[in-house]
């Protein structure tokens, strides 16, 4: 499994968002990015997060940074996340797992001492250069956003 790190670049990627529009890194070119990769729509952490993330949509905006968010979900399970909770932001359907992998975020998790394959909750923050600035492994999905800012320190 691929571990990235603070300073490396952000491994470029191309996915279908909720609308069956294509979506890449290149699409964020001079601007900041909260990429942030969740298990599955419309579960408890998973809806927290979107959700903390959707109703601050506006702070992040007014500090130069779009959200997107990554999961295996197809794009009508997007559209109805979406749909459901009003989200304010893209979600890509990455349903061939290839940017889980590249993002190192597809691996081995246990649950009730079972292992299994899953996405590892993470979330990346790329600067306008398109280096990862910040990477948060343990997620608060109900306070992401505050979160975030701490980690980032403004």
């Amino acid at each position: 499994m691929i571990q990235l790190t603070e300073g490396a670049a952000a491994p470029p990627f191309e996915g279908t968002t909720q609308d069956g529009k294509i979506l890449s890194l290149g699409d964020f070119k001079g601007k900041k990015l909260i990429l942030y990769f969740y298990p599955k729509d419309n579960t408890p952490g998973c809806t927290a997060e979107s959700c903390d993330l959707s109703e601050n949509y506006d702070f992040w905006l007014s500090k130069g940074f779009d959200v997107v968010g990554v999961s295996p979900d197809s794009t009508a399970s997007h559209r109805k996340f979406i749909e459901k909770f009003g989200l304010r932001f893209n979600l890509i359907a990455d349903t061939e797992k290839k940017i889980l992998q590249d993002y190192g975020v597809w691996g081995a998790k246990m649950n009730y001492g079972k292992e299994y394959m899953g996405v590892i909750r993470t979330t990346f923050v790329i600067n306008k250069a398109g280096v990862i600035e910040k990477i948060l492994k343990k997620v608060e999905t109900k306070n992401h956003t505050e979160q975030i800012v701490k980690e980032l320190k403004f």
